[in-house]
């Protein structure tokens, strides 16, 4: 098999795309938190033999089906845990359809990506894989690589029905739904110490947007805390900032313009957010530029810091904290001006073109797409399930919140950060944008990066 594309199946342009774009993998570590420490997805790095496993394409079994081989990048910690309880639920319902679970490790998911690329550009997918929906899989709906599933798998289980328009838009990158969204984590949080907010006289819930939450962290700062706890050692954490900003700021229409590519008919917004994130910046700790977001987070327990903007993922390590308790001793609000937004990052199963097991595939995620399956999973995982009839019994109070929020959430905007709302060639300026950014907070110049990576 050759290691070059068919120049008939993909253009040369697609063949860039495809196999480009992973170098700002690494800045999304964050969609991977894990319940404590660093997280168990991220730290998992370098790669195993499973990297070059190919499918073989039949079933010596007797059964119906050919083997169905998945993808994924959680070998570990709470979405180890996850993805195998998924796993054994799929099993329970189809016992005949024979599973080829074929991991790759690492790298916040860029290994797994990587193998991706390859493999469909040799017309060698597996069944399925892990991969962030929306905007994210556009360079292979652009190159045919992805059927469209809505009748065989969207028409079951009442899906159309369980998920908001969110996660049914990130399932459309072109028009027509070619994956499965699994999880959600949310990215509008604004978690806090209750302790340092009370004794600083700053009440999180006043705060209606993210020009007055600057005020908030000067009054936190004189009481002696550090404002807000941010990680500058890499630059994801401000991009995925700077967008709640902006989001928070101006608003879902205009973000979604700006993702779009209407940079320049929204510059006043966008400079605006960029000028608010470096406001947040005189307030972050002395050690910002060389810490991870988890030993950010860890300055919330420690009670040394009033705020911490992240995505849901955080809460795993105050859940694993003894005497730190919901509410008591920490809480969350919307990041302030998003209340009745639901931003989200999630994770999809796609079904590619030239699948080596189309009907056993189809089962898979119809199963993903199920409520036992989201059921089974998303506790685990510490996100909530994009279907919204999933029974609340196993989430915990913090994750049930959540699902009350998601369910009655006017709007649900795509990550920036992660993919979803930007294909990966605009992902990957955007990265470079904000790694320039937090060098020097310089507002124009990182204006004009934006509109380059955007437009």
């Amino acid at each position: 098999m050759s290691n070059t594309p068919n120049p008939d199946d993909v253009s040369r342009r697609t063949y860039l795309k495809l196999a480009g774009g992973a170098g700002t993998a690494t800045l999304l570590a964050g969609c991977t938190g894990g319940s404590g420490g660093e997280s168990t997805d991220e730290a998992d790095s370098g790669s195993s033999d499973s990297e070059t496993t190919e499918s073989s394409g039949g079933d010596d079994s007797g059964s119906e089906y050919d083997t169905l081989e998945v993808q994924h990048w959680w070998t570990g910690g709470d979405g180890g845990a996850a993805i195998q309880a998924l796993f054994e639920g799929f099993k329970e319902e189809y016992p005949d359809i024979e599973l080829s679970e074929n991991p790759v490790a690492g790298g916040a998911g860029q290994n797994l990506q990587a193998v991706i690329k390859k493999r469909v550009l040799n017309n060698d997918p597996p069944s399925s894989w892990q991969a962030w929906p929306g905007a994210n899989l556009t360079p292979y709906t652009d190159a045919d690589k992805l059927q469209d599933i809505e009748e065989s798998v969207w028409s079951k289980n009442d899906m159309k029905d369980a998920y908001l328009d969110g996660p049914k838009q990130a399932a459309q990158p072109a028009g027509t739904f070619v994956s499965v969204p699994l999880n959600i984590h949310r990215l509008n949080n604004l978690f806090y110490n209750v302790e340092v907010v009370e004794d600083a006289g700053v009440d999180p819930t006043s705060i209606d947007s993210p020009s007055a939450l600057v005020d908030a962290m000067a009054k936190v700062e004189e009481a002696g805390y550090v404002g807000m706890a941010q990680q500058t050692k890499s630059a994801w954490s401000t991009g995925q900032l700077w967008a709640q900003v902006l989001l928070g700021e101006y608003g879902p229409d205009v973000y979604a313009d700006v993702t779009a590519g209407n940079v320049e008919a929204n510059a006043d917004a966008v400079k605006g957010a960029l000028d608010i994130v470096k406001q947040y910046a005189e307030y972050y700790p002395n050690d910002a530029g060389s810490i991870s977001w988890q030993d950010a987070n860890s300055k919330i327990i420690e009670g040394k810091a009033a705020f911490f903007h992240q995505g849901d993922w955080a809460a795993g390590m105050y859940r694993g904290q003894d005497g730190f308790e919901y509410e008591t001793h920490w809480n969350q609000v919307p990041f302030p001006g998003t209340d009745g937004i639901y931003a989200l990052n999630m994770d999809s199963f796609p079904m590619p073109t030239n699948n080596p097991s189309p009907e056993a595939t189809k089962k898979f995620l119809q199963y993903v797409g199920s409520v036992d399956a989201q059921e089974r999973f998303n506790p685990k995982k510490g996100s909530i399930p994009p279907r919204t009839d999933v029974p609340k019994d196993a989430f915990g109070p913090f994750l049930q919140n959540q699902m009350d929020d998601f369910a009655n959430s006017e709007a649900q905007p795509l990550s920036i950060q992660h993919g979803l709302a930007v294909a990966p060639d605009a992902l990957t300026g955007f990265g470079d944008a904000m790694s320039s950014f937090i060098s020097g907070y310089d507002v124009e110049a990182a204006y004009a990066d934006v509109k380059a990576a955007f437009e």
